[in-house]
């Protein structure tokens, strides 16, 4: 018995999606390839993966708040989350306490081990930063800076309901 096999038909139009030219994907690739290039340095220098680093470094600003609020200010999932918090625990560079007034909220902290690796990974990062937008010129840096605002909020006021 044969069987028929029915052809799609691929439109041929400008209905296609020209990934190259989509923001979206351009913005996803330009953050994949910053942080595959710093993730190298974290990975070989310090044993590090991307979504560990991205919790040392919200919490070396913010200290002490929770795995939740983690999540939020780096916009990766919880499980990520919980997941780089859970080996950052195990080498000793996090410590999590459990709140004495709520103790379904407990405090990040980084350890004395975190601190140190932390002072050493934010120069390398900022050097990096400063190579990278040397491809801007300073009117430049201020656009960038202003349009990737808007385009935060816009894609914020696109998900709330």
């Amino acid at each position: 018995m044969s069987v028929k096999k029915e052809k799609t038909a691929v439109p041929l139009n400008s209905s296609r999606l020209a990934l190259e030219h989509f923001l979206p994907y351009r913005l996803s690739v330009l953050t994949n390839t910053v942080s595959s290039n710093l993730a190298r340095v974290y990975a070989e220098k310090f044993d590090m993966t991307i979504p560990e680093w991205r919790v040392m470094a919200t919490l070396g600003r913010y200290p002490g708040i929770a795995a939740s609020e983690v999540a939020n200010r780096t916009a990766m999932d919880k499980v990520r989350v919980s997941r780089a918090i859970g080996r950052l625990k195990d080498a000793g560079r996090v410590t999590r306490t459990v709140d004495s007034g709520d103790r379904r909220r407990s405090a990040l902290h980084l350890t004395e081990k975190g601190q140190e690796i932390y002072r050493e990974i934010v120069p390398l990062a900022e050097a990096y930063e400063v190579d990278l937008i040397k491809a801007l010129n300073a009117e430049e840096i201020e656009w960038l800076d202003r349009i990737l605002n808007r385009l935060q909020t816009r894609a914020q006021e696109l998900t709330s309901p």
